[in-house]
Order: C-alpha cells, then sequence, then structure tokens
C-alpha cells in the first residue's frame, strides 16, 4: 500500500464564493424553470442588498439575519390563535352536521318503527262519536241527554264564535298556522319543564290532543308520541282546520262524564254551548287542563281563576275587546246544580233501560220524544221534597217516589227519589214494597165480580183464620157496615173475609187484569197488602177506574226519532181492553171516592171539590205510607218511607201521603175542567151525617158511626140494610137516605 507524501498538502473541494459564507445555497440559475430560457438576474442595489442580506459573512459584518420585531411576534401569534378557532369552527360545524344526519336517520327509524304498529294507512279513518240520546218531553223540551258522551254534536257554526276562541287561546294559539306540531310550543315547553325541574308544560297541539283521543291509549311512553304525531300530521292532511277543530270542540272531557261542550255546557250551565256566555266559554276552555280539579261543581274558586287566564290569553290574541273581558270578569260563570239533582234523570234513566225493547243497538244519535210533561215533573218534585224536608225528620220518612199517569197509561210524571245526586236508585220503577191497604180495592172490586154490592154488609168483628187473626188500625170493631163503610174506613177485618170468601186465587187474578205484574203470595193475608209491588205497577192498576174501565200498559216512550227526523220508532195499538165492567166500575168509583169524603183520605180531598177517588195504604210497622189516588184525568201514586225498610214514626198513608198527593194533583189540575169519576154523575157522592146503627165494639156511640182514630170525624154515609144487588135508583136512595 503507498503511503501519501507529507509534504503535500490535502486540497478540499470549494464552491466559488459561497464556500466564503458557511453556505451551500442555489443559484436562481440552478433553480428549474417552466421556461427553456434562463432568467436574467438583476442587478442593482435592491439585487445587491438582497444578495447581501442572504449572503454569509463577508468580513464579519452583516451576516446575522435580523430578530423580528415584538409587534410582529405578536401578529403571528394572533394569525396562529385566529386559524386555530377557524379550524375548530369547521370540525364543530363538520361534526354537527355529521352527528345531525346521523341523528335525523335515528329518529327516521324510530319513528318508522313505532308507525309500523299502526293499521295501513288505507284503513285511518276518524272513528264515529259515541251516539247521543235526546230525552225530550211532550213539549220538545230537553229532560237529559244519556249515552257516553252526555251531549249532542255540534256544528261548529252553531257555537259562538269566542267558544272556539277560548279554546285556541289557552291551548294552541298557533292553531290556524302550524302543520300538526307546533316547534316553537314544543320548545318552550322543554325550556319551562327543563327548567323547573318536571312536567309542568304540554306542548301539544289541538291536532295532537285530537289525534291522541280518537286513536290512543292515554299512556306516557315514546310510542304513544310519536304515533301522535303521525297520526297529527295524517289528520292535518286530510281534515281542514275547522274540521279538526269541531271533531275536538265534540269530542274532549271536560269532567263529571261530561264529553264535548254540548254535554259541558248542559252540565254545568244548564244550557246549550249554542247559548254560553263568554264567562262560560273561558270557564269550560280552562276546563282542559284539569277538568276534575278545575270543575265549576267541585272547586268554583278554582275554576274562577283559571277562566280569568283564559280571558287574559284571549284578549291578549285579540278574540276579544277590552269591554267584553270587562265584562266577562264582572259576571263570572254561575253553576246550575240542579242537573246533578233533578228529578228529570229519573225519567231518562228508565228511559235508556227500555230503549232497547224499541230500536236495539244505537249507532247514531236519536231523539225520544216520551209522554213526560215537564210542569207536572216538577210539581211533584216540589211537593215530595217539601214533605221531606219540612216533615221528614217529624215521621222519620228520608224517602218517597211518585207516579202520575193520564187514562192511556203514558207517564206524565215520575220521580224515584227525593235527590238524585245523592241516590241514582229509582224507586218509582224499581223498588217493592208493600202496598199495604192500598190494595184493598182489588179485593173489593173481586168481591163486586163475585156479586157483592158496595150495600153488602158484613160484621167488623175479631177473625181467625187458622191462626191468622188481623186486627184494625185502631184496634176497635163497628160491628155491621157496608163494603163502602168498610172501605172507607179500611177495616182489615172485613177485607180479610171478602178475601176468604172469594179465595186468594180470585184477589190475585183481579189484581192481575188490572195491572200488577209482580208475584203475589196465594194466602189470605194478601187482603191487606202484605205482597210487594212497585209504585209504577199499582199506579197502572188503578187507572182503569180512572178511564171508564180498560187496562193500560204504563209507558214513557211516544216516538224515537234520528237526528235528521227519521221515525224509527212509533207508539200505536191500545192496552189489554176492558179489564171492569161498567157497573162494577161505577160501584168501585162510588166507594173510593167516599175514602176522600169520609174515610181514610179526607186530607186529600182537591180543590174545589173536584171529583175524585183513591185509597190510603199503611204496612206493616209504618214502614210504607202510601195514597193512591185518580180523577178523570190523571191517576197519582205518592209512597213514603225508608231505604232500609225502618219502621216510620207513624207515618200513615191518610197524613203525608194523603198531603203529598193533593199537592201535586191540586197543581196538575189548573189547567184541566173538571170531570166527573167514570160511572159517577155529579153531585151524586153528597154524604149526610150521622149513621145510626153502627158503633165500635165496647165503645159509647152517640150520634151515628165512629171513624178510626185515624181518620178524624166528617160526613159519613148511611148504613143501608143487607139486601141483595138493587137497581140503580135504590142504590141511590140507600147510600143518600133517601
Amino acid at each position: 500500500m503507498a503511503r501519501r507524501n507529507p509534504n503535500i498538502s490535502r486540497v478540499e473541494p470549494h464552491f466559488g464564493g459561497m464556500a466564503q459564507a458557511g453556505e451551500l445555497r442555489a443559484d436562481p440559475r440552478d433553480r428549474p424553470t417552466t421556461s427553456s430560457k434562463p432568467r436574467k438576474r438583476k442587478s442593482g442595489p435592491k439585487s445587491a442588498a438582497r444578495s447581501g442580506s442572504s449572503g454569509g459573512d463577508s468580513g464579519g459584518s452583516g451576516g446575522a439575519r435580523k430578530a423580528p420585531s415584538r409587534r410582529a411576534r405578536k401578529r403571528a401569534r394572533s394569525r396562529a390563535g385566529g386559524s386555530l378557532i377557524v379550524r375548530a369552527f369547521r370540525r364543530l360545524v363538520y361534526w354537527g352536521l355529521v352527528m345531525g344526519l346521523w341523528g335525523g336517520i335515528a329518529v327516521v327509524g324510530i319513528v318508522i318503527y313505532y308507525a309500523a304498529f299502526l293499521p295501513p294507512t288505507s284503513e285511518w279513518k276518524v272513528p264515529q262519536r259515541p251516539p247521543n240520546v235526546k230525552i225530550v218531553s211532550t213539549t220538545g223540551d230537553l229532560i237529559a241527554n244519556r249515552g257516553d258522551t252526555g251531549g249532542e254534536a255540534v256544528r261548529l257554526e252553531q257555537l259562538p264564535p269566542y267558544l272556539p276562541n277560548a279554546v285556541i287561546a289557552i291551548e294552541d294559539r298557533r292553531f290556524r298556522e302550524h302543520f300538526g306540531v307546533d316547534p316553537v310550543g314544543l320548545a318552550r315547553a322543554f325550556v319551562t319543564n327543563f327548567t323547573r325541574g318536571g312536567v309542568v308544560q304540554g306542548g301539544s297541539t289541538l291536532t295532537q290532543q285530537l289525534a291522541k283521543n280518537l286513536f290512543l291509549e292515554q299512556d306516557r311512553t315514546i310510542k304513544r308520541k310519536i304515533q301522535e304525531l303521525v297520526l297529527s300530521f295524517w289528520l292535518e292532511a286530510n281534515y281542514s282546520k275547522d274540521q279538526i277543530l269541531e271533531m275536538y270542540l265534540n269530542r274532549v272531557y271536560l269532567g263529571s262524564g261530561a264529553y264535548g261542550v254540548d254535554a259541558a255546557a248542559r252540565r254545568y250551565f244548564g244550557k246549550s254551548a249554542r247559548l254560553v256566555t263568554v264567562a262560560e266559554a273561558a270557564t269550560l276552555a280552562g276546563l282542559l287542563k284539569a277538568p276534575s280539579r278545575l270543575s265549576p261543581a267541585r272547586n268554583p274558586d278554582l275554576a274562577e281563576d283559571r277562566a280569568q287566564v283564559v280571558l287574559a290569553a284571549m284578549r291578549r290574541e285579540g278574540f276579544i275587546t277590552d269591554e267584553e273581558a270587562k265584562n266577562a270578569l264582572a259576571s263570572p260563570a254561575q253553576v246550575v246544580r240542579r242537573y246533578t239533582t233533578a228529578s228529570e234523570n229519573y225519567v231518562a234513566d228508565w228511559v235508556m233501560d227500555v230503549l232497547p225493547q224499541y230500536v236495539g243497538s244505537i249507532d247514531s244519535d236519536i231523539v225520544v220524544d216520551t209522554t213526560i210533561d215537564l210542569a207536572m215533573q216538577h210539581a211533584a218534585e216540589a211537593a215530595l221534597r217539601k214533605a221531606i224536608g219540612e216533615e221528614g225528620t217529624k215521621y222519620r220518612v228520608s224517602q218517597g217516589a211518585i207516579v202520575t199517569m193520564d187514562t192511556a197509561g203514558a207517564v206524565k210524571a215520575l220521580v224515584g227519589g227525593v235527590d238524585y245526586s245523592k241516590s241514582q236508585f229509582n224507586r218509582a220503577v224499581n223498588a217493592k214494597r208493600q202496598p199495604g191497604s192500598s190494595f184493598k180495592p182489588f179485593v173489593y172490586l173481586a168481591a163486586l165480580e163475585s156479586g157483592l154490592t158496595p150495600d153488602t154488609v158484613r160484621e167488623d168483628k175479631p177473625v181467625n183464620f187458622n191462626g191468622w187473626a188481623p186486627q184494625n188500625y185502631t184496634k176497635q170493631h163497628y160491628g155491621p157496615v157496608t163494603l163502602t163503610q168498610a172501605l172507607a174506613m179500611s177495616l182489615n177485618t172485613v177485607a180479610a173475609q171478602l178475601a176468604y170468601e172469594v179465595g186468594p186465587k180470585v184477589v190475585i187474578a183481579t189484581a192481575s187484569k188490572m195491572g200488577i205484574s209482580s208475584t203475589m203470595s196465594d194466602n189470605l193475608s194478601i187482603a191487606l197488602g202484605t205482597s210487594e209491588v212497585s209504585p209504577l205497577e199499582i199506579t197502572a192498576a188503578y187507572v182503569p177506574f180512572s178511564n171508564g174501565g180498560y187496562g193500560v200498559i204504563p209507558h214513557v216512550v211516544r216516538r224515537i226519532l234520528t237526528s235528521e227526523g227519521k221515525v224509527l220508532f212509533s207508539r200505536q195499538g191500545d192496552g189489554p181492553g176492558r179489564v171492569v165492567t161498567r157497573e162494577n166500575l161505577a160501584d168501585m168509583n162510588r166507594m173510593m171516592a167516599q175514602t176522600l169524603i169520609t174515610g181514610t183520605g179526607k186530607k186529600a180531598m182537591l180543590a174545589d171539590h173536584r171529583p175524585a177517588g183513591g185509597k190510603t195504604g199503611t204496612s206493616q210497622d209504618f214502614r210504607d205510607g202510601w195514597f193512591i189516588g185518580f180523577t178523570g184525568h190523571l191517576t197519582t201514586t205518592v209512597w213514603l218511607g225508608n231505604d232500609d225498610n225502618s219502621p216510620t214514626k207513624k207515618a200513615t198513608g191518610g197524613g203525608l201521603p194523603a198531603q203529598v198527593w193533593k199537592e201535586v194533583m191540586d197543581a196538575d189540575h189548573k189547567e184541566l175542567p173538571v170531570a166527573d169519576l167514570p160511572g159517577v154523575p155529579e153531585g151524586s157522592m153528597v154524604a149526610s151525617s150521622g149513621v145510626p146503627g153502627a158503633t165500635p165494639s165496647g165503645a159509647a156511640a152517640p150520634g151515628g158511626f165512629i171513624p178510626p182514630a185515624d181518620v178524624g170525624s166528617g160526613r159519613q154515609l148511611v148504613s143501608p140494610q143487607p139486601s141483595s144487588r138493587k137497581g140503580p135508583l135504590d142504590l141511590l136512595k140507600s147510600l143518600f137516605g133517601g
């Protein structure tokens, strides 16, 4: 290997003058260009300066780079910070769009998933509103509405404009603008609920509420809410705003069993929704928030406060003027409490019970035209309430029932209790009670049909039939008496003798053909009215005495029509026909007229001595007090007692029941002409005073016949001699001492 010569110095490579500067820098001529023609290097001070500033250190001067100024550094940092914010914002927007896109996809997926549980859209349709049964009187006045809604369906144009506007103002003020869902309302509700830490405000529109009411359950789930949104869009797409609002107003629940504004208006204010005032409209709209809690019938103060909120909202939205708002605030809505207490409700309940017999199932609104006369209905109700209110404690009587029928068996009035709001049990139709002595006319009619006469004499004395020994109310006996006297004085011993003579089966047959439909016991005690009957059926059984001897079928329905006027049912045909001969009817009416003239029912004597007949009744231990009587126009039954069948405090049929009967019948006959009882000529019932020869057993009888203690004194019938059937002239002579 050859050695290097030490005398020869090492030669390092270099690049001209650039080595002196300590740098390796490409010359512009060394840089590639798009042009094949090389650039000319500029000369001059600027070039020299650029060269000097960028060149290496020559001779130790100008070689170091000048440090940037503070302002320059600040600008650099500012540009860097701004760049970071822009980049962050861009990333935020980007990921927001990404998340929004995926969130939207997720929402659509959830909507599609829960919407899949709904039926196919081809099957979507608004369900029919539950039918309403409008029950009216003979004059067309409303008695009650019945059905699931409790009111009529009303058209939007039939309502005063401030009623639907009140609902819009407080529930959905953008109802006319939104598409079924109100984003603004939802956002507001979300913020309010979030800030208050609970659900205090809802964001549902009227359309959403309607969709929920029409199609969905009331549960609070995501599934139900999403389905509600879908159905809201469908409703908005297929119905106008007015149609949606009308459906809502006719179906929304407003408390106290009322569905729809008409039902609620009648329930709270006793009028149709067509007639409500501004204050009443505000009260109804206010119920939507909490129908039970804000009910004016339960919490009138809360209801009024809420109504004021609604009025303020109506004024703010321009639905009412300042003057209208002031007037409404000055005259708040007043609840009519008669709706819940009125006796017409007993009639309505009975109509609904018998309705299926006439029309079967109901699938549309109908109108039931009844036989009820509201004037008579109110007279009966007032008389019953007055009697119980003033005398109930004295006689220990808490309940009662009244039924009035015309000569065709049409029920003109029916009161099933003192206060419907406290008890809905219809005692007039459904209560079965012992009629006591008010059953005796059927015993006496059976006796007349067996050949006896009003003049037939039976001895009032102690009797015993195989261990059964009935006694008179007074525990006294009056010796020989005619059947007329015995019926007027309601002597138990004579009625028992007659039942024994004709047989209980004959008595049952007679009562049945007259109209008693309840099961009757086949024993002698039937003579004293121990078999239970309802006030309705015993009233019908008395009607033949009033109409000339013809049986009737008690009824309350005259016609049934659709809401458009189509007749579905119209009552036709007669009853069972003649059930009492003319002769026996005349005899019975003469005998029963004496109950009011000389007997146990003198307190029932009508004003101006209008001809009437009837019978008192008192059951065992004074549990029931009855008076059933009739004129040539009407037959009315009054029953008083207690629901638990406890004894009254000696409330006999000739006392309080007779007084109530008189009050009812006097009121009912004010506009009716005087009519004789069938078979009894006018003026033929005047009786003489004193009945010689008939004295109570073991008692002094100065001056003639002594009536039972619970009846009092009065004009008496002359006691005729026992005889066979006489002619009309002989009968009149014997009756009137002639």
